[in-house]
């Protein structure tokens, strides 16, 4: 397979469009904390909000998904979205902003589920792990990009200017989909569309150990990861007192950590198995993840510190995620769009606890987020550590 194939860029820029959706903004937290009289947690829950929204979004779609095929879908969560994304720039209140939040991801997170469901279609356990690492490099220009531009464009036009740029990206993938996407599931023999035939395939995944095991530990240090994307603004601006443009510039190089690695992680499967590279990566979220807290809590944390153990976290994530998306979706053929929608729903389902946490867990300092870091970090290598190893090629 072609690392950079037309039907992937296009799912590529489909999955971006979430992290564009969170990171574009981070940089304007405190420029939205004063326009709209809040407090640095209230902004907080409107990534929360978000994080809810793609949990829920993505257990709708992907029932959709494995009925009516891939497409469908697409239409109408981007749409959803677009206008969604159109009452954010004209809220006044803070309420408003988080509903319209909410309502924003349940319509951008159509792209995620069907994007994994595609790669499903196509691949084989191999070829997926390869292609969630291709989809790793496109989507992860996003948080490279994201808050650098977020940053320029709140202090030259204002963060409202944000959601006008999320709507014309939005507004430019429904174009592409509407000309250039392929069906890739057949329809014609799918079951009819039934509440009970759903909830029981749910309950067939959730007792499936492999899926659970897998899909776990991902969602486990997704968890980490948003929390890290909603805390990090309040630390790293506010607390150590770093511009919002150069914000922009620090999380852009975490966000090429996770690039590099996620593409090193492509030559990798060309001689180890994604369950072999897997267990290797997890050691090293769980040693940044202790060591942060260790550090915080002995007082002996300083910022290169903070910048470096962030980084390793980051990082590893490149390695992580393709692999238990791979790991997890390998045997769901039949119930592709099924399993996709369980396993992101599982993902910012932890990510909006973590969310929730660091907006309601705000006691100005680090360790709500180092505290979070290193518990789903340890949580994590245990889950993956409770299973059978596999180190032959699949």
């Amino acid at each position: 397979m072609r690392y950079f194939p037309p039907w992937l860029l296009l799912l590529g820029a489909l999955t971006a469009l979430g992290p564009l959706s969170i990171d574009m903004y981070l940089p304007s937290f405190p420029a939205i904390s004063h326009s709209l009289g809040a407090t640095p947690g209230s902004v907080q829950l409107t990534l929360a909000s978000f994080f809810i929204g793609l949990a829920i979004g993505q257990a709708i779609y992907g029932p959709f998904s494995d009925r009516f095929g891939r497409k469908p879908p697409l239409y109408f969560g981007l749409t959803i979205y677009i206008l969604a994304t159109i009452g954010c720039i004209f809220v006044t209140q803070i309420d408003q902003l988080i509903a319209l939040r909410f309502l924003q991801a349940l319509g951008g997170c159509a792209g995620m589920v069907v994007s994994r469901a595609v790669v499903r279609d196509r691949c084989n356990v191999q070829e997926m792990a390869k292609a969630f690492s291709t989809l790793m490099l496109i989507m992860g220009l996003a948080p490279i990009l994201a808050p650098i531009a977020g940053g320029w464009v709140t202090t030259t036009a204002g963060w409202r200017a944000i959601f006008a740029f999320q709507m014309l990206f939005a507004l430019i993938c429904l174009i592409n989909v509407h000309f250039f996407f392929k069906e890739t599931h057949d329809t014609q023999h799918s079951p009819a569309l039934e509440l009970g035939k759903v909830l029981k395939g749910y309950a067939t995944l959730i007792r499936d150990k492999a899926f659970m095991r897998h899909a776990l530990t991902g969602s486990l240090l997704m968890g980490g990861f948003f929390g890290y994307i909603a805390g990090s603004p309040y630390i790293i601006i506010e607390l150590f007192g770093v511009p919002a443009e150069h914000f922009g510039w620090i999380f852009a190089s975490n966000a090429a950590g996770f690039i590099i690695s996620s593409q090193f992680n492509v030559r990798a499967l060309k001689n180890h198995s994604t369950s072999k590279l897997l267990r290797r990566a997890l050691y090293f979220p769980a040693f940044s993840g202790l060591s942060l807290f260790l550090l915080q809590v002995s007082g002996l944390l300083n910022f290169p510190l903070l910048l470096l153990g962030l980084f390793m976290f980051v990082t590893s994530m490149g390695f992580i995620t393709p692999n238990t998306s791979a790991m997890a979706l390998q045997h769901q053929s039949k119930q592709a769009g099924l399993a996709s929608a369980l396993l992101g729903s599982l993902q910012f389902g932890c990510a909006t606890l973590a969310g929730l946490l660091m907006g309601l867990w705000h006691d100005n300092s680090a360790l709500p987020l180092l505290t979070l870091l290193a518990a789903c970090s340890a949580g994590a290598w245990r889950l993956n550590r409770s299973g059978p190893v596999t180190v032959a090629k699949v």
